[in-house]
């Protein structure tokens, strides 16, 4: 058994390693001037597919794509003012970021961060049931994966990991969690906190439903906690990512009930796609499309002292005219107005 494990580890850090150097010199565009501030704010949300090789390959060439779309996107004063991305894992996904032109960046946890809970007796009933064949147990090979990327300066960033023990299959392999960055828009005597996760998937973990559910609704209850103990209730709140909810009605139900109960308490958190629904905001098909698969969530709730309603979404990375996708994933822009609080 050990000797089996050894070898998985052996092979999953060889093609870590292999991932990491750049393929190619990549040229790395100025950041960008800080740009004025309308009253409008956007925030796009992006699972970029930036896993490593031999899980994917190709993928600096689309992350070069990705980045000359932002940047074709800011000379047109259209960029996303602020990027959430996912599973940015390697250097290449990494350097995106800056290449696209964004001044302020925070990056997630690591894969040597830990979350220092501590294990129930139920908990420890679950990781007893790990399958080191199915990629539990054997250790973090990546960090989170998380990124924020800002046009605004980020005047404070928090990270947290979901415990070993609250994982499931092969998304054990990556230290998943979340990420929240403070960002001060200009002119706003509040700033606004972005929070960006990963969540446990369901068929993609390569385990039984009951398992993986488990671990999407244990790190479920730790997001909520960690967006409670670090959330300024005085600032507006935007929670986004890749939430591995997809059509499962409990796991739907899990969530929005976890985001409207318990992650701000006397704010109302609404949803980008429900809210535009309820304003008769048209969604494109690209915008309808993840909507009804339901990985992609962005959430959002005024603050004590900063109001914030939906104006609109977009969708700058969706299927292409030959109908390809740069990645597995939509990447949306929730557009919101942003003022006093009434």
């Amino acid at each position: 058994m050990r000797f089996f494990r050894r070898i998985l580890q052996v092979t999953a850090l060889a093609a870590l390693v292999t991932a990491a150097p750049s393929l190619h010199p990549r040229s790395l565009t100025p950041p960008a001037a800080p740009a004025p501030f309308s009253g409008q704010l956007s925030v796009m949300t992006y699972n970029i597919h930036g896993v490593p090789w031999p899980v994917a390959w190709g993928r600096p060439a689309d992350f070069d794509r990705m980045a000359a779309t932002l940047r074709s996107l800011r000379t047109q004063g259209r960029n996303p003012h602020v990027v959430l991305l996912q599973e940015a894992f390697t250097s290449e996904a990494q350097a995106m970021g800056r290449a696209a032109g964004y001044r302020y960046i925070a990056n997630g946890a690591d894969q040597d961060a830990s979350s220092g809970l501590r294990p129930s007796s139920a908990d420890l009933r679950f990781a007893e049931q790990d399958s080191w064949l199915h990629g539990e147990g054997v250790g973090k090979y990546v960090g989170s994966g998380l990124q924020i990327l800002s046009d605004y300066p980020i005047v404070d960033v928090r990270r947290m990991v979901f415990p070993a023990f609250a994982c499931a299959g092969f998304d054990c392999l990556a230290n998943k969690g979340a990420l929240l960055a403070r960002i001060r828009l200009p002119g706003q005597a509040d700033p606004v906190d972005v929070v960006t996760t990963h969540l446990n998937s369901r068929r993609a973990s390569r385990v039984a439903d009951e398992r993986s559910n488990h671990a999407f609704t244990a790190e479920l209850v730790d997001l909520g906690a960690f967006i409670r103990n670090n959330h300024d209730p005085r600032n507006a709140l935007i929670v986004a990512g890749d939430f591995n909810a997809g059509q499962t009605p409990q796991r739907r139900a899990d969530l929005i009930e976890q985001a409207t109960r318990n992650w701000a308490p006397g704010a109302r958190v609404d949803n980008a796609y429900d809210a535009a629904q309820a304003s008769g905001i048209a969604l494109t098909a690209d915008g309808l499309s993840s909507r009804q698969r339901g990985r992609d969530w962005e959430f959002f709730a005024p603050g004590r002292t900063m109001g914030m309603t939906l104006h609109g979404i977009t969708v700058p990375f969706g299927h292409d005219r030959s109908g390809v996708m740069l990645s597995d994933h939509i990447g949306y822009s929730g557009i919101f107005d942003i003022g006093r609080s009434t």
